[in-house]
């Protein structure tokens, strides 16, 4: 055993010199070992061979099962520490080549720079809907380089979506949209982290998951879905960026009376009656319009996050794809409103 035992060091020795890999050193040491073991139980007792390797055949296979022992139970214990240190958050680490590379339009304007595209990196955005609105929102966001970026819906690819939803392709129809979205995203921007949650926002999910995000934007056509999310922002004092669409029009504007801005129900205090406020569906919608509207919620979301520029907190912009116009106007808090009445 002492000349496997100089072999061994010999082969450690000469790898570390020539700078081989651990893994490379300790293979070869192991069909070393391996060799050995064959050639005690191959030849017979008195060749020369066995003679000079030593000991007998029962002492090498037991010196094989401790060395196999030994190796399982440091892979195991290797196995227990990687599960308990927690995950390296890839979204706060340092940029790579190709982030600096891909950001660096970003990173020259002087209201984002180096820190404003490390905060969206930092930033978690959580999207509510994956159709007409959500579609560019979230492209958008995963291009500039958002970390977290969460999407809900419950919705499937339909046909008659891809006239508007360009986040999905035909050859996503019947595949669950946020998984669709994801996708693309991924495909996008491999670097972003994207959470799908393919169900519907509820009572009983809401406020966990909207709790895990910074920011909210919402572009469902649902006005119990609308005042729900603006409930749960409201409560959590997470700002919320909203827009909507008809027809050829579009509008948008930042909830937050967390920091002085009206809530959606100070703006919108109920619902309004059917058949005042048709779906698209039922009273059509220019395609390209949830594309324009939909990247003023991505910029809008940029701009909170890296605190470039005036935020829409307080205003809405109204944007009429027909005649080419858009303006804004100015909000007010609602005293008697039952969401945020008492928030400063």
């Amino acid at each position: 055993m002492i000349w496997f035992l100089i072999l061994a060091v010999a082969i450690w020795g000469v790898g570390h010199v020539l700078g081989s890999p651990k893994s490379q050193r300790w293979l070869l040491i192991g069909l070393l070992f391996l060799a050995i073991v064959v050639a005690q139980l191959v030849l017979p007792d008195g060749n020369g061979l066995k003679q000079a390797i030593g000991g007998s055949s029962a002492e090498w296979v037991i010196v094989a099962v401790l060395a196999a022992v030994a190796w399982g139970y440091a892979r195991v214990l290797a196995l227990v520490k990687a599960r308990a240190t927690p995950a390296k958050d890839e979204t706060t680490g340092k940029f790579s080549t190709t982030e600096l590379d891909r950001y660096a339009r970003h990173i020259v304007l002087r209201e984002i720079g180096g820190p404003g595209q490390k905060q969206l990196k930092q930033a978690k955005v959580l999207v509510i809907g994956a159709g007409g609105l959500g579609s560019p929102a979230l492209i958008y966001l995963a291009a500039a380089g958002v970390g977290t970026i969460g999407v809900i819906d419950d919705d499937v690819v339909d046909n008659s979506n891809l006239q508007r939803q360009v986040i999905h392709t035909d050859a996503r129809i019947d595949m669950p949209k946020v998984f669709s979205a994801e996708e693309a995203m991924r495909a996008q921007n491999p670097a972003v982290n994207v959470r799908p949650y393919n169900r519907r926002l509820t009572e009983e999910n809401a406020r966990t998951l909207i709790a895990d995000y910074d920011l909210v934007l919402d572009g469902t056509d649902s006005f119990d879905t609308r005042y729900l999310v603006n409930r749960v922002c409201a409560e959590l004092k997470v700002p919320l960026i909203a827009a909507a669409l008809t027809q050829w029009e579009g509008q948008i504007s930042t909830y937050d009376p967390a920091n002085g801005a009206p809530c959606y129900q100070c703006i919108f205090p109920e619902a309004p009656a059917a058949g005042l406020a048709p779906s698209c569906a039922e009273a059509g919608v220019l395609g390209p319009l949830p594309g324009v509207v939909g990247s003023m919620m991505a910029v809008e979301a940029v701009k909170e996050i890296t605190g470039a520029g005036q935020g829409m907190r307080g205003r809405m912009m109204i944007y009429d794809a027909l005649f080419g116009d858009t303006r804004t106007i100015k909000l007010k808090r609602r005293v008697d409103c039952p969401v945020c009445t008492g928030q400063t």
